[in-house]
């Protein structure tokens, strides 16, 4: 499965898209499979950001933000094209302008900034002041958002299955994180360290969510996309209890994301790069029950030691075993042997069966 290009990293997995186009209405199920066969159509942009990220290009931004009183968002209206990034709909400067993909957009790009730069002392997407853009209206009826290597890009959604894609911070602040992956551990995007890659864009997604609102661990949902996915106690993904997070769905079925290693799924889906959407619960789970272990604000402990170890410590090739112990020697060096941060992050590996 080694593929030199990078991967756009869609907020909605290949499982789910196959569902609607085998069980959805007509009229969805032509948007489906576009949806799939999409990612062939965008392989020349993928092969330049690749080139570029190699490079070192990627990691000296063209127009860095140097006030560090702006995030530097550009939010652009793509008019139901396919033609990146569309006209100029709003930047830094500018009030809202009443179109609620735009100025979700531009709300979710700035609260995901802040997060990383008030909690981790991040500057930026890519640490070097990058500006955030973001192309809205993309497509028509597009049930998807992805980052490009570059810019986000979310579509509108269908109104049947799915609303628009900027209605969930969480689901804005996964793409970004994508990019914050990029720039750090740049974790290869299939099978164990694909599964971290999704993992720690939904951790952190969650995190910029709860400190949005002021919450606590024990007070938050813990999921992923509920505004976005269309049906009352539905959501895309639930760290809390991955497998849950849709259940019975006319179309979509059952969430298949397993919990612990006894539902690992491995090479048989080779449509999710071997399951990185799939198996990506069980690091999310382990983050889970470490974060509600240590209570409090989740990202100042338990966030901070797996946001550490994402920047400093992991390697590309990574696996849920190397990340665990990395991940508890990382609390043990942050915060003293034996403490309870140290002793909360192991209980999360082991309860999800890795160690």
């Amino acid at each position: 499965m080694s593929d030199s290009s990078p991967i756009i990293r869609y907020a909605i997995p290949p499982y789910m898209l196959e569902q609607i186009r085998l069980h959805g209405p007509d009229e969805l199920r032509t948007a489906a499979a576009e949806a799939l066969a999409r990612s062939d159509s965008l392989r020349s942009e993928r092969i330049a950001v690749q080139s570029r990220l190699a490079s070192g290009e990627l990691s000296r931004p063209d127009e860095a933000v140097s006030d560090p009183a702006l995030v530097g968002r550009r939010v652009f209206d793509a008019g139901g094209s396919e033609v990146l990034p569309g006209t100029l709909a709003r930047s830094d400067a500018d009030p809202p302008t009443g179109d609620e993909a735009v100025d979700e957009a531009f709300a979710g790009a700035g609260l995901t900034y802040f997060f990383y730069r008030d909690e981790y002392g991040r500057n930026s997407i890519d640490d070097r002041g990058m500006g955030i853009d973001s192309t809205v209206h993309f497509a028509t009826r597009f049930n998807n958002a992805f980052w490009t290597g570059r810019q986000m890009v979310y579509g509108d959604g269908d109104d049947v299955l799915f609303n628009r894609f900027t209605k969930d911070l969480d689901i804005i602040a996964h793409e970004l994180t994508h990019g914050v992956i990029q720039y750090e551990a740049n974790l290869d995007y299939q099978f164990q360290s694909g599964s971290l890659h999704e993992s720690f864009a939904d951790v952190l997604a969650s995190m910029v969510k709860q400190r949005s609102h002021g919450q606590e661990a024990r007070d938050a949902d813990w999921l992923i996309g509920a505004n976005v996915l269309v049906g009352e106690g539905c959501a895309m993904r639930s760290l809390k209890a991955p497998g849950t997070a849709y259940q019975n769905h006319a179309v979509l079925g059952n969430d298949p994301q397993g919990a612990t290693m006894d539902e690992y799924q491995g090479v048989a889906f080779h449509d999710d790069r071997g399951g990185v959407h799939l198996n990506s619960g069980i690091p999310s789970h382990a983050f889970y029950v470490a974060a509600m272990e240590l209570g409090g604000y989740a990202w100042q402990r338990a966030g901070r030691i797996w946001y550490r170890a994402l920047c400093n410590y992991l390697g590309r090739d990574a696996d849920f075993q190397g990340a665990a112990l990395l991940m508890i020697q990382v609390a043990r060096d942050e915060f003293a042997p034996g403490s309870l941060e140290e002793k909360a992050v192991e209980k999360g590996w082991r309860e999800v069966k890795v160690l």
